[in-house]
């Protein structure tokens, strides 16, 4: 199997035996990929430095590979876009998403709606402003794509109208559902009006914590109970 100038993303690399680079790609048509570059961490000229520099996460690229194993062999890199500039939490908040995309994203399974929406957030985080605002979009986004996303205005058990007065829980499998009815009444929940607000595109404070930890509840049951390393570095969630 040959792929040819494939359009991708860097999530991540790592050292593999003297020479080369392990790196996960996510690519636009043929989803998360991983690859050995061969020789990349070689110095001098003509060898694979360059290829190093442009093997780094967020980098835009244009990449072919080849092998039918799960590991395949990458054989040209080359720049595709500049890649973004982030610095301080929105590096930070970069390095969580290409975590939670590398724990979720499932080997050659391609999302290209996903690919352009990854790559745009990127891009916002490199602007600096509104952080959180972006995770949060892309988080339920993210949701959506993978088939466990859930409606902020609808309780997912009952498929009435989320109410500004009431509360709501989480639940993996019904989205969100009436406090009353979750069996879990005393637990911490959301209220509706937040939920409504989310929903209708407000953002404000109480909005912004609501939206962050059901975010978290909702990601949590797909990430499983391994710490996200991203998060030790830095509290981007």
């Amino acid at each position: 199997m040959k792929v040819v100038l494939q359009p991708a993303l860097v999530l991540h690399t790592r050292a593999w035996r003297d020479t080369s680079l392990l790196v996960e790609l996510f690519t636009r048509d043929h989803g998360r990929v991983a690859v050995v570059a061969k020789g990349a961490k070689r110095s001098g000229r003509r060898s694979g430095s360059g290829m190093s520099a442009l093997l780094q996460p967020f980098t835009p690229i244009l990449c072919s590979w080849s092998g039918r194993s799960d590991l395949k062999n990458l054989t040209a890199c080359e720049s595709r876009l500049a890649a973004p500039r982030l610095a301080g939490k929105a590096l930070y908040c970069g390095l969580y998403l290409n975590e939670i995309l590398a724990r979720l994203l499932q080997p050659e399974d391609a999302n290209d709606v996903l690919f352009a929406l990854y790559e745009q957030v990127l891009q916002q985080l490199a602007e600096g402003a509104e952080l959180d605002l972006y995770l949060r979009e892309f988080e339920y986004r993210l949701l959506i794509e993978l088939g466990y996303g859930f409606e902020l205005d609808v309780d997912g058990e009952s498929g009435k109208p989320v109410e500004a007065g009431e509360d709501y829980q989480f639940h993996p499998d019904y989205g969100l559902i009436l406090a009353a009815n979750s069996g879990h009444a005393r637990a911490p929940g959301y209220a509706g009006e937040d939920l409504l607000r989310w929903s209708a595109g407000e953002f404000d404070l109480p909005v912004r914590r609501c939206a962050k930890r059901l975010m978290r509840e909702a990601l949590r049951q797909h990430l499983g109970d391994r710490p996200l390393k991203s998060r030790e570095l830095f509290n981007v969630h």
